[in-house]
């Protein structure tokens, strides 16, 4: 399950046959959900709510982290910051702020992983002039070097609020050892150096490998009518035109390198007033292993809770102060991560328990019927409460559409609902317990020198 974007939904409804271009569908989606192909690429969805009278439109591009090589780590995210700036119909971003007060807009977007996507949120009755303004944005932007320039303090003060987190650091160091040379694959913020010293040049050469209709999604969420939609962006997004070519085969993904071993680190910061331990394994993803996605988030969900064998064990038993496992779901490595929060004065006996743990993860009796049967019903609630707010269901969608697919998202409540204790076993024997995995502490440095940490947080013990 993705850490920060809560899991999807399922139900029912047959998808109106195409009028617009011939696509491979998913077999069922939600009733409110409509789906068509432009005969240029591009994929449009229509979310019909109509509980408030406002209209959500996103664009969602299949890029971010997982493309940047070392020299191009964080231009996507400075892409971001100049897709809200001048285009070709906005000669300045005075100009494009006017117009979004014109039009009583909000707006944003964000950096993943793998993918980057933009919404406006507006009033329905300005969904025409919505759509054109997306297109400018998208199809046309002009990136001004003094523009760039500006962006600097705002990205600036984006790195300087994750760094002033206490666990950036063990994080950070974590990334590196997890992913070696391709680590900018998986630094969705990016290098600062690489930002600051962006050209226009480079920011260009970005839109011509994957700003491209045939490598985007237009989703557009709210009180609307989806045949109504889908003749206004044929109008507007027809004539866009596609690359000819795949960018993902021109530029292929490099597999990242499977560890061969544990490797236990120490990451000693005065800004941490209690040590923190971090261990990630790298886990299933959805292109060779989409059912051990489904185990790894039912799984997760049992031992995050407070009846978990994980959680009495080190928790309840004075051990640890917290302990919480999470999967994030991608195409290119989904890791997993176990983030435990030991008792400073028993942080050796802690990090032991964390090991016989890791041991006994796949007997019989280390879940419950009871809590499998649980974290399904729980987990489907989730859903549905994602589906909620419109603005925030095209975050969800936008996510599946990138990390899998919308099939992986129609079926995801159905799947899940079949995970079975043997299931579990196997994603935890196949990813877990005996695998190689990376192991940082963060600690104060006075703390450290007390205990010695470096004497026991190895791999030989």
């Amino acid at each position: 399950m993705n850490k920060k974007l809560c899991l999807f939904i399922f139900f029912s409804a047959l998808l109106p046959t195409l009028l617009l271009g011939q696509a491979k569908l998913p077999a069922k989606l939600p009733a409110n959900i409509f789906l068509r192909k432009l005969p240029n690429g591009l994929d449009v969805l229509v979310v019909e709510d109509n509980s408030v009278p406002l209209a959500t439109i996103m664009i969602t591009c299949k890029n971010g982290s997982y493309t940047e090589t070392p020299k191009f780590n964080g231009l996507s995210h400075l892409y971001e910051h100049m897709f809200f700036k001048a285009n070709k119909d906005y000669k300045n971003q005075e100009d494009f702020l006017d117009k979004v007060s014109e039009l009583g807009m909000q707006f944003n977007g964000s950096t993943t992983y793998e993918n980057v996507n933009y919404y406006f949120t507006l009033p329905k009755f300005n969904l025409n002039q919505g759509l054109d303004f997306m297109n400018s944005a998208i199809r046309y932007p002009s990136f001004d070097a003094k523009e760039m320039a500006k962006e600097n303090v705002v990205v600036d003060g984006e790195f300087q609020q994750q760094e002033s987190s206490p666990t950036f650091a063990l994080s950070n160091a974590m990334d590196h050892h997890m992913w070696g040379d391709l680590y900018s694959r998986k630094n969705a913020i990016g290098d600062h150096d690489v930002i600051r010293n962006a050209t226009p040049d480079l920011m260009d050469s970005i839109k011509n490998k994957y700003y491209y209709p045939n490598n985007a999604l237009l989703t557009v969420a709210g009180d609307v009518q989806h045949e109504d939609v889908f003749k206004k962006v044929e109008a507007i997004y027809g004539s866009w035109k596609p690359s000819g070519f795949d960018p993902f085969k021109k530029w292929p993904i490099p597999e990242f390198k499977p560890l061969l071993k544990n490797d236990y680190f120490v990451v000693e910061s005065s800004l941490s007033n209690v040590p923190f331990i971090m261990i990630d394994w790298q886990g299933p993803d959805t292109r060779t292993d989409i059912p051990s996605t489904y185990a790894a988030d039912v799984f997760s969900y049992i031992l995050n809770q407070n009846s978990s064998t994980l959680k009495k064990a080190l928790v309840q038993s004075g051990l640890a102060l917290d302990v919480n496992i999470s999967y994030l779901t991608l195409s290119h490595v989904g890791p997993i991560t176990l983030f435990v929060v030991p008792n400073p004065n028993k942080i050796k006996e802690c990090m032991a328990e964390v090991k016989h743990q890791l041991e006994i993860m796949d007997r019989d009796d280390y879940v419950t019927d009871e809590q499998i049967a649980t974290s399904k019903q729980k987990l489907g609630i989730l859903k549905i409460q994602e589906e909620e707010v419109a603005s925030d269901f095209v975050q969800v969608l936008s996510f599946w559409w990138s990390s899998a697919s919308l099939d992986y998202f129609t079926s995801y409540n159905a799947k899940l609902n079949k995970m079975t204790r043997a299931d579990l076993q196997s994603y935890v024997r196949k990813y877990i317990k005996n695998k190689p995995y990376c192991a940082g502490m963060l600690i104060n440095p006075d703390l450290a020198t007390q205990v010695s940490a470096k004497s026991f947080f190895t791999a030989s013990n």
